[in-house]
């Protein structure tokens, strides 16, 4: 049966919010204009209090000051907005629609409704609740309702914040930014050509009406869907998008402040209101980026959090220009070169926002970005809603800009304001250097577009491209943390600068430290080092100071002390990453061209383990321990040979019993649930100090995606190991056994078995045998053939059954040799025993790992950014909130 009511109700309610986005915008600027405002006189029992010399305020009576022939005719009346009240309600009730559109798409995948387009390509059986969720925003239609969710919670939280001044103009922008995120999802189509929005509700025979199933079966529903992207099978993804998109979110309340100041001719005021909300916006934007690279480090294998790929950047230069505007923001008030580039940045924040969302969702990108969405038609909506933005942007801020006061006098160098302004240029000056480059396949397009053709490319190595520019304008940019806070706290006083030579002489003597003792020979590595060190000296000085007065003021000296961290932690994990699965060898692992271009580089870099053969790689010694798999509900990690999988249910029997640590999950002949599609490859490493630990990179094997390949790593606080699967055999596949070889030997003989020496040690009577009841009248045997190889010795054990007349040769397998061995035949009057061998490829990996020094400082750096921006957001909003009292 086709549940086509929740779809019908999901899509109703997709238009219900785009009308009252469109109402509320509506009415929101006619309130804003002053239409629909009346006055009425208030009732008669506040107006004889009034005239008794008595006033109410939160229920409470108190004699009133002014005496009665003095009350202003206004306080006998009060205003009423009709205009306010109606976009309100259309807001709340638009608000109420875009949970009833989520809620309905969500109850569509966790009931797994493959009938409708949306679960079928994002959902499947086998996935857990937990990535129900994330597959909700894997595709375009999810991740634009999640960014209207977002904004209707910031919405109704600023109707109730800003109050009556700023709330009409502030609610129009979100008002008609909801109007155009809600049409995104609107599917509707006129015609045969003009389509408006992609519905998330679109039934799978309306979206494939060509495919042939649904000509002889309208009503066909498919089993099972595609399932959730591998790659975003994963945690973090679970949190990062809707981390990211409130970032997104975030973005626009400063922008929608920045606007409404300019409407209402009161360029300076919105800052005040707006820049607690820029902090936590750039806050929240920042771990959202943040969890990217975490996430990308857990999941992606190119050995790194950061790649410099272009849907990464599209997110990273609003963050920047968002850093930017936050720091003219703070010295607005006392310039105007500040104020105008404060608007100028905070209104360039936001349309680089839809900007990023162009470039990730329009399919311009191409094959330039692993994370970019394909194309669903609605690159043209997406650009008319960028220049709607754009225009009304420049245009405002063009007509309105006379209105902003100009400065007597320009800043000196001595002055905060100016360091300040010159940290924001050069914040500015790195956006742009990625954006510029970014937006090379936007150039051809529009060359395109005018019939020319361009040959212009991304770098081939985008890494070194972007990162030998950014690294020089980080420097920079630690230097002026540094100097800008001691001019910030008045440390650099009457033209001079000594107090800046305790700090500059501690940075030499640490930085000399680090850099003799720690090898670092590159210049430029150098440099960014010697400004690390600078900004946490200076830094470090000023929090000493600020947290002895009031605690409260450090936001921004904390801030700045973990961008510091965070550059160190770059610096080394990145600069000095070490490749510790060199091939020393002498052999070639593979002749293909991924393991033979760049002059061999892949079979230098890589070590192959065969299964239980210790290998010497650095200062470890490293061993495969074989195929593991994951139990839903058991910790850890289970032998893949514990637990025989039912194919298409992702579910297993299992062999014997699972128990972890001591504990009985499962007894032997149970039904278990899987993960589907990985297979973890356990890497045990022994230190020299004899410690063992072990790691689990993993491959997972999709259908559309085919084999991913996902790295572990081990933490220390001086450094990760960071391992990965370069190959090894499709887990998936059955093995391929050659054609059986038999022999025939007595007692102690010696023979061969794929190339390792065997000896017949002994054949005993035994009363046990896997997966055979062995009863008093049976009678079962079991060889003892010891295998010997460069690593040990092995024993195997096939075993001869007769059972009701009847004979068994259950087989004997070893995946570290390679071979299955049968006992096919007993000749007492000879005394030989026959044996029937197979041989098959030995299971193997080829593994690549690196030693990443100091990332977690890395880590530590970001949390002490995220704690920073968090202090210095409540103070923000705490002195936003005692200046609107005091205004009232």
């Amino acid at each position: 049966m086709i549940h086509t009511t929740v779809g019908q109700l999901g899509h109703f309610f997709v238009i219900l919010s785009f009308v009252t986005a469109l109402v509320a915008t509506v009415a929101y600027f006619l309130s804003a204009l002053g239409k629909g405002k009346s006055t009425q006189a208030k009732p008669v029992e506040e107006l004889q209090l009034a005239y008794a010399g008595e006033s109410t305020f939160n229920g409470k009576t108190a004699k009133r000051k002014t005496p009665p022939n003095k009350v202003n005719q206004a306080s006998l009346t009060e205003s009423k907005d009709d205009w306010r009240t109606l976009a309100r309600w259309s807001f709340y009730l638009h608000g109420a629609a875009v949970v009833g559109v989520a809620s309905c798409l969500f109850y569509i995948i966790f009931n797994h409704y493959f009938e409708y387009h949306y679960a079928w390509s994002h959902s499947s059986l086998a996935l857990p609740v937990q990535y129900m969720i994330a597959c909700f925003w894997e595709s375009q239609e999810g991740s634009f309702l999640l960014w209207l969710f977002w904004n209707a919670v910031l919405g109704a939280i600023l109707m109730q914040s800003s109050g009556s001044k700023w709330e009409a103009p502030v609610m129009t922008i979100f008002a008609l930014v909801q109007a155009f995120l809600a049409s995104m999802i609107l599917g509707v189509v006129f015609g045969e050509t003009f389509k408006l929005g992609s519905s998330p509700f679109l039934l799978l025979r309306n979206a494939m009406p060509e495919a042939p199933i649904f000509a002889s079966d309208p009503n066909f529903i498919p089993k099972d869907g595609n399932g959730l992207n591998p790659l975003l099978q994963n945690y973090w993804m679970v949190i990062h998008p809707p981390t990211l998109f409130l970032g997104f979110a975030l973005t626009m309340v400063p922008f929608a402040y920045c606007v409404a100041g300019l409407w209402r001719n009161q360029p300076l005021e919105w800052i005040r209101p707006a820049l607690p909300w820029t902090l936590f916006g750039a806050m929240i934007l920042g771990i959202g980026i943040m969890m990217g690279g975490y996430w990308a480090y857990e999941t992606l294998n190119f050995g790194g959090y950061w790649n410099w790929d272009p849907v990464e950047n599209a997110v990273y230069v609003p963050w920047l220009v968002m850093v930017a505007a936050l720091h003219t923001m703070l010295i607005a008030k006392r310039s105007s070169t500040g104020l105008k580039s404060a608007i100028i940045l905070t209104i360039s924040t936001f349309l680089l926002i839809l900007y990023a969302t162009f470039l990730t969702r329009s399919g311009i990108l191409g094959n330039a970005s692993v994370h970019s969405f394909t194309d669903l038609g609605l690159s043209g909506q997406l650009l008319v809603y960028l220049l709607v933005f754009v225009v009304l942007a420049i245009v405002l801020a063009t007509v309105k800009w006379k209105t902003i006061p100009s400065d007597e006098q320009e800043a000196s160098v001595y002055t905060k304001e100016f360091w300040l302004f010159i940290g924001a240029i050069v914040v500015c000056l790195a956006a742009f250097q990625v954006i510029a480059t970014t937006s090379i396949p936007v150039y051809n397009k529009i060359l395109e577009a005018f019939g020319k053709v361009s040959n212009m490319a991304l770098p081939a190595d985008q890494a070194a491209h972007y990162s030998k520019f950014q690294i020089w304008f980080f420097v920079v940019i630690a230097l002026l943390t540094g100097i800008g806070q001691f001019m910030w706290w008045r440390k650099l006083e009457n033209k001079k600068w000594d107090a800046l030579i305790t700090p500059a002489i501690l940075t030499l003597l640490i930085s000399a430290g680090l850099i003799t003792f720690g090898s670092v020979k590159n210049p430029v590595y150098m440099a960014l080092l010697v400004a690390s060190v600078f900004a946490l000296t200076t830094n470090g000085t000023i929090l000493l100071g600020i947290i002895q007065g009031n605690y409260r003021m450090s936001g921004g000296a904390i801030a700045h002390l973990g961008l510091a961290l965070m550059l160190i932690g770059i610096l080394y994990s990145s600069g000095y990453s070490r490749i510790i699965s060199m091939n020393n060898s002498g052999l070639m692992i593979s002749n293909s061209d991924d393991f033979t271009k760049n002059g061999n580089k892949e079979n230098k870099e890589n070590v192959l383990l065969w299964l239980n053969q210790q290998e010497r790689m650095d200062q470890y010694q490293v061993t495969y321990r074989g195929q593991w798999v994951e139990v839903r509900d058991v910790p850890g990690y289970v032998p893949r040979q514990d637990v025989m999988p039912i194919e298409g249910d992702f579910h297993g029997i299992a062999q014997r019993d699972i128990e972890q640590n001591g504990k009985l999950y499962h007894k032997k002949g149970d039904t278990l649930a899987l993960y589907p599609e990985n297979v973890h490859y356990a890497v045990e490493y022994r230190e020299p100090s004899g410690q063992i630990f072990t790691l689990y990179p993993r491959i997972q094997v999709n259908p559309r995606m085919g084999v991913i390949l996902s790295p572990d790593s081990r933490h220390t606080i001086g450094r990760d190991i960071y391992t990965y699967i370069a190959t090894a055999p499709d887990p998936m596949e059955e093995s391929k056994w050659e054609k059986t070889e038999t022999f025939s030997v007595a007692v102690k003989d010696t023979f061969f078995l794929n190339d390792y020496v065997a000896i017949l040690d002994n054949v005993v009577r035994t009363d046990k045998v896997d997966g055979i009841d062995v009863g008093p009248n049976d009678a079962a045997v079991r060889a003892v053939v010891r295998v010997l190889d460069k690593n040990g010795e092995h024993v195997l054990n096939p075993a001869f059954v007769i059972k009701n007349r009847m004979v068994a040769h259950p087989a004997e397998m070893s995946d570290e040799l390679g071979v299955r061995i049968q006992l096919n035949e007993i000749d007492p009057q000879t005394g030989k025993f026959t044996f029937a061998v197979n041989r098959t490829q030995r299971d193997y990996i080829v593994m690549k790992a690196f030693e990443k020094p100091l990332i977690n400082i890395l880590w530590i750096g970001t949390i002490v950014v995220v704690i920073g921006f968090l202090i210095a957001t409540v103070r923000r909003y705490r002195e936003g909130k005692k200046g609107k009292q005091l205004a009232s």
